[in-house]
């Protein structure tokens, strides 16, 4: 890859805290809120059904970018030094989303058909020590705590260090200030700290990529297959957290536009080359994502299994078929036609334009997936209320986000040491040899 010039000094810069954008974001929770109040009490399933459909596109898309930057720490990417911050800012979002995650554990007979029909249904019962109430609760809790746990250390590991260089930086703004001063405890110096946080932060990730594979797993289990117990697939949960991992890249590239036009030094450092990598990273995983797609179908397809074929057969046949090839060719051929030249990547209105269509597309599939399976002949399979019920998911979301960059630098000022390349250290040691002869 290109050579990525990091500045030896980068400059503290905070997202603008704005009035505006956080009247928006409250905004967009009270509607949410009220809407969601309302639609329980006419049709308490298909709340449920919005709510739930939601929290899977919010917390796949949050968690989805705390791995894009564990993903890079990983391969020890420089290309992406401006937007490591931006990746992790996701998190913020991750307390809410447990605590929202809470109250779909009350759910019972009405959203999970599997427990009225294990009494008398002899192939759930054979799945019984997976599908009790006990074990569901038990391992989302322990389970989303643990990934989100990880997510959040990780990400005050990257953060710490940039609190020893930003005490003249705060403008006297109070909440800076404030976790300044918690994020600081017990500190060791401004390069014990970076070596600290590069060597843990270099051990956690492999683990966080991991975890985050089994536990979203869990949940795609639970709360996609769950659904429609008798349908087995051991594709979906690959697809469904490659997806989060997909929106996680394309919530970042968005985020990213949007702080360059904060200030000018977000718009000189998210440059050229970062964009056009971040198009590329999502062109990239548009393609695997319908690699997946495919394969779950093609098996599905020649298996000529009745389990395994139920959930495409609902899915094509009408009144959804026209939805689903709606949301494939959202997640397939826009965006892979939108992105597969170089001026779309790098031009920011366009990039912009795709990766929000590519969050869209991804939202629709998180529906796609849930409703299906709980929807009655003669009900309409969107309504308006899907859309009002996600308002009080996108105000949470804008509002964590916005404070997370303008409570702390938006440009990560710390960066890690470079790690010699293996082949370049055998080459060391080569020339050091011959040298000596």
């Amino acid at each position: 890859m290109a050579h990525h010039h990091i500045p030896d000094e980068v400059p503290v810069r905070y997202l603008p805290r704005s009035r505006n954008a956080s009247l928006l974001a409250g905004t967009l929770f009270l509607v949410g809120l009220v809407a969601f109040v309302i639609r329980v009490s006419e049709n308490p399933q298909q709340a449920w059904v919005a709510y739930v459909s939601n929290w899977l596109f919010f917390t796949s898309i949050t968690m989805g970018g705390v791995v894009v930057a564990a993903a890079t720490w990983i391969t020890k990417a420089r290309w992406n030094w401006p937007m490591r911050r931006v990746s992790q800012a996701m998190a913020a979002f991750l307390p809410i989303s447990f605590v929202m995650l809470l109250p779909m554990l009350g759910l019972r007979g009405d959203f999970f058909p599997w427990i009225d029909a294990m009494a008398h249904d002899p192939v759930l019962q054979k799945k019984e020590a997976y599908l009790n109430i006990p074990f569901l609760v038990s391992r989302n809790v322990v389970g989303v705590a643990i990934m989100f746990g990880l997510a959040l250390y990780f990400v005050y590991l990257a953060v710490r260090p940039d609190m020893g260089l930003v005490a003249a930086s705060e403008g006297g703004d109070p909440q800076r200030r404030t976790w300044r001063q918690r994020l600081t405890q017990g500190w060791l110096g401004q390069e014990q700290e970076e070596i600290n946080s590069y060597q843990r932060m270099t051990r956690l990730a492999p683990i966080i990529v991991l975890v985050f594979a089994a536990v979203m797993s869990i949940v795609a289990y639970d709360w996609v297959m769950g659904l429609e117990p008798h349908w087995t697939s051991t594709m979906l949960a690959p697809w469904f957290f490659m997806g989060a991992f997909w929106g996680g890249i394309a919530a970042t590239a968005l985020w990213s536009l949007y702080l360059r036009t904060q200030h000018k030094d977000f718009h000189n450092y998210i440059g050229l080359q970062q964009r056009h990598d971040l198009g590329k990273l999502a062109f990239a995983f548009c393609v695997f994502w319908t690699y997946l797609f495919f394969s779950q179908y093609l098996v599905i397809w020649y298996g000529k299994l009745p389990e395994e074929q139920s959930w495409i057969v609902l899915r094509s046949a009408p009144p959804w078929g026209a939805f689903s090839l709606a949301v494939v060719l959202m997640c397939f051929l826009v965006p892979f036609a939108g992105l597969i030249g170089r001026k779309p990547k790098i031009k920011p209105a366009l990039l912009g334009t795709l990766t929000a269509e590519i969050l869209v597309a991804l939202w629709l599939e998180r529906y796609g997936m849930v409703a299906p399976a709980l929807w009655h002949e003669g009900q309409p399979i969107f309504t308006i209320w899907q859309p009002l019920i996600g308002c009080m998911f996108l105000g949470l979301y804008i509002g964590s986000i916005r404070w997370f960059l303008s409570t702390f630098p938006a440009i990560q000022l710390w960066q890690p040491m470079v790690d010699p390349e293996s082949v370049e250290a055998e080459k060391s040691v080569e020339w050091g040899v011959l040298s000596a002869d």
